[in-house]
């Protein structure tokens, strides 16, 4: 893949859709592509997670335990960014990650993407104001499901 094909993935990320094409030019240059092979392990639970992954083609599954467990609680295909924290700040990977099947992804090291965000101060408004819209919205659906807990069971008629 080339940098505007990068470029292009990024794009459809929603967390990097508000950065705009220039801040994202510089992460896709900077960025590494790398294959995973089905069975391979790209993270395990535990790690020291100083990168972000998108999936560009095939499956990741996401797992609460050791990469060796059975099952997921997830799978991650193409436009998914796994590991959004380890962009921001230092931070240990809350589940694993293997490749259900042949899969590329793009990994974005932190210190690219902090650089960047040095770079294009405009880019880091816009992903500042992105955050807290969706902590905000997310705040509210947590406190619908809260109120729901604590309202009073229905009669039945």
């Amino acid at each position: 893949m080339g940098i505007e094909d990068d470029i292009t993935v990024l794009e459809r990320v929603p967390t990097f859709s508000v950065l705009g094409r220039d801040a994202l030019r510089i992460l896709a240059i900077g960025a590494e592509n790398r294959a995973v092979p089905a069975g391979e392990v790209l993270f395990a639970r535990g790690d020291a997670a100083d990168a972000g992954f998108i999936v560009q083609r095939g499956a990741i599954v996401l797992k609460e335990g050791p990469p060796e467990s059975e099952g997921g609680v997830a799978v991650a295909r193409g436009g998914t960014l796994l590991g959004e924290f380890a962009l921001l700040t230092e931070t240990v990977r809350p589940m694993s990650a293997v490749a259900a099947e042949p899969s590329t992804v793009l990994r974005i090291p932190r210190t690219l993407f902090l650089k960047m965000l040095e770079g294009y101060p405009d880019a880091a408004v816009r992903l500042r104001d992105f955050m807290a819209q969706r902590t905000t919205r997310a705040t509210g659906e947590i406190a619908q499901i809260g109120a729901s807990f604590n309202a009073p069971p229905k009669r039945k008629a």
